[in-house]
């Protein structure tokens, strides 16, 4: 923003009111007036606005009250006598025949608003209580750049922008690029058609849009840059000088009105307006599906309500809806008032973006261990809640958008998507706001953070120290694959921590059974199994247990291979990433990663703790793949076998060397099939692959080939 001072100037004049009442009022319409019109330049011409649209209505809205109050204060140039906007210079301009108005807003949120619009239409068609309802056609008002296109003898000869109503911006080539909009119409429509209507760009076209536009930053392009929203983005397409530009940018368009019409007076080609809407559809126009006619102050409010609940799952932006009073000729009786109809409003929702500022950056740790910075928000009202907190995702983000403590920030929150900042209104920066740093140590546990090469995130290598993943790792350790506590789900998880009875993963194994008997849902004979599972599961392996350690890219898959190749815990602890590289299965990324997390002492604590609480596993001498007994042999598991669950034959035959595979092929050396055996039998009989019984099974885990 260019005038820094308007608002600051402007809080002096209204405090001086008292003293000098018109002549503080006329400089504060002054002022007003000139920050409407910096802010129109910015949206309406330069396509990147720099307030959002609920603080420049609010602006607009100051202006009017002034105007109306001290009528001498208005002036030929206010924003309030004109729609907005500005034409370009490198554009040739197009006069409307048919001025392109605005539509007043009905900025009651609420069904109120629907209602008063509703009183309002009654009384200027001076119609009682007792008659009937008044005819609505309820549409959508979509997030885009208004467009009149000018159809003569069924040709596309023009596309025009709306300009400041009166002209505007001709971007025929532009608007040709759009596959929504007929070049051409079928035989029966009038010699001039003026269709209105609105270009945007749909969500997941928005999206991808901006893929490829930081793919292209990538890579290096210049002057490439990703866009804010959906609407600047289709504002800043139609509007460029290249026609290849717009032709590369996904946009879309929506019938609502008409301008221009050449058609005899008394034949008129439609008596309503949501005949009109159907007869541009039939044309081959789009028309908003959600489109449809109402009757009455409750239709309008069904209407409203019914949107607003469809409003996030729109595969496109809006920002509210538009009333009309269907009959045409009741249209004109209502006539205008300056620069809108009398006969339409637009009806909006609570903002999605709003403008408040930054009083500090805090750094969360999540369940998993990523670190968030958080900006702590002046208390603002946006998308329908008061917001405090918004999202920056990750350092890289942050320093994206360069958000520093102090900025004026706009904030977005759409529906439950979290609230994140937008952008910087960078004019009122303070001079000392420091740029953002990711700390390097865990805010809650004081571990180090890291960020892996070629990720965004930094995570905190606390592992089972932090306890702000302390629920995450208890819950990933009783797994059913790492060390399978039947009876641990995530609510008790989250209780016994919140409890504080377990802060530790050892701390499982101290449980009695006066303590789970305090829990919700726990019953005596569930504690009693909870605490016969814990004691079962000191009975571990290797892989289970190192798995169940959560540590970051060790799967199942990994936690086997390491067992594999080290024989003991010890050997894995105190392995090299050298040494660790020698492991199949692990890459430069999961060898830093296993030794980062035994670098941390208090991992190291956990793990000996978990030992001196009884867990056990039978360790064996390191051995290379191919010195197992069933190396080379793969496996597959179907039906229920007798001897033992399918999970405890997987673990024995891995343990053994084998693969255990989920599908039948060629290259299957047995399948062992129990009860009720399904199609990977019927298969394996087919290829001729051996089959085995629970006998068979039993003479494969003795490390023999049958």
């Amino acid at each position: 923003m260019t005038h820094p001072d308007l608002f600051g100037d402007a809080q002096a004049a209204t405090s001086d009111l008292s003293a000098k009442p018109v002549t503080s009022t006329a400089v504060r319409a002054a002022q007003l007036r000139a920050a409407l019109h910096h802010h129109a330049h910015r949206y309406y011409t330069l396509d990147a606005p720099e307030i959002p649209d609920a603080e420049y209505d609010r602006l607009f809205r100051q202006l009017q009250a002034l105007e109306a109050e001290h009528p001498e204060l208005l002036t030929p140039d206010s924003p309030t006598q004109r729609v907005g906007g500005k034409v370009l210079a490198e554009f040739a301009q197009v006069r409307h025949r048919v001025p392109m108005l605005s539509i007043r807003t009905e900025t009651d949120t609420k069904a109120s608003g629907a209602e008063a619009f509703d009183a309002r239409i009654r009384k200027e068609l001076g119609l009682g209580d007792a008659q009937p309802a008044v005819g609505y056609v309820a549409e959508l008002k979509f997030d885009g750049l208004a467009m009149s296109l000018r159809y003569e003898n069924g040709v596309l000869v023009q596309g025009a922008t709306r300009g400041d109503g009166e002209t505007g911006e001709d971007v025929t080539a532009n608007v040709r690029t759009i596959g929504q909009i007929p070049l051409r119409l079928p035989e029966g429509v009038p010699a001039v058609l003026e269709v209105r209507g609105e270009v945007y760009m749909r969500r997941g076209d928005f999206e991808a849009l901006n893929e490829r536009q930081r793919q292209r930053i990538a890579a290096g392009a210049k002057g490439e840059k990703t866009f804010v929203n959906p609407r600047n983005a289709a504002a800043g397409a139609v509007r460029q000088l290249d026609s290849g530009i717009a032709a590369d940018r996904p946009l879309s368009f929506f019938a609502y009105g008409l301008g221009e019409v050449t058609a005899p007076a008394d034949q008129p080609l439609w008596t309503t307006h949501y005949d009109m809407l159907m007869q541009l559809k039939a044309w081959g126009f789009p028309v908003a599906e959600q489109t449809a006619v109402v009757e009455g102050a409750a239709g309008l409010v069904a209407f409203h309500q019914r949107i607003a609940a469809q409003r996030d799952s729109l595969p496109y932006d809006i920002d509210g809806v538009v009333y009309k009073v269907n009959d045409l000729a009741l249209q004109q009786q209502l006539g205008f008032v300056t620069r809108e109809p009398r006969w339409a409003v637009a009806h909006k929702y609570p903002a999605q973006e709003e403008m408040t500022q930054v009083l500090a950056i805090d750094v969360q740790v999540g369940r998993t261990g990523k670190l968030t910075p958080v900006a702590k928000l002046a208390p603002v009202f946006v998308g329908g809640v008061t917001v405090t907190n918004a999202t920056l995702h990750n350092e890289l983000e942050a320093r994206r958008k360069d958000v520093r403590i102090g900025d004026t920030v706009i904030v977005r929150r759409a529906g439950d998507v979290i609230p994140e900042v937008v952008s910087v209104v960078l004019d009122r920066r303070p001079a000392d706001a420091p740029q953002f740093t990711m700390m390097s140590h865990c805010p809650v546990c004081g571990s180090l953070a890291e960020r892996e090469e070629g990720e965004a995130d930094h995570r905190c290598t606390g592992g089972l120290f932090c306890s702000a993943q302390r629920k995450q790792a208890v819950w990933h350790f009783a797994h059913r694959r790492a060390m399978d506590v039947d009876g641990l789900g995530d609510k008790l998880v989250d209780q016994l921590v919140d409890s504080g009875q377990v802060n530790t993963l050892a701390d499982l194994y101290h449980l009695k059974l006066e303590n789970l008997a305090n829990m919700d849902r726990m019953a005596e004979k569930s504690a009693v199994n909870l605490l016969q599972a814990l004691e079962k599961s000191k009975q571990a392996t290797l892989p289970r247990f190192l798995f169940g350690l959560g540590i970051r890219h060790v799967g199942e898959a990994t936690a086997k291979e390491l067992a594999r190749h080290f024989g003991q815990l010890d050997a894995v602890m105190a392995a090299s990433e050298d040494a660790l590289l020698q492991v199949a299965d692990v890459g430069p990324i999961v060898a830093h990663s296993i030794r980062t997390f035994f670098d941390q002492p208090h991992n190291r604590e956990v793990v000996q703790a978990l030992r001196d609480a009884g867990i056990r596993w039978a360790e064996g001498e390191a051995l290379a793949p191919t010195e197992m007994p069933l190396a080379g042999v793969t496996v597959v598991l179907t039906g229920t076998l007798q001897t033992m669950g399918r999970d405890e034959a997987k673990d024995k035959l891995e343990a053994l060397g084998a693969k255990v595979a989920g599908s039948v092929s060629k290259k299957t050396s047995y399948v062992v099939a129990g009860a009720e055996a399904g199609s990977k039998l019927d298969k394996a009989q087919a290829l001729g692959v051996p089959v085995l019984d629970d006998a068979g099974l039993a003479v494969l885990l003795s490390g023999q080939k049958p």
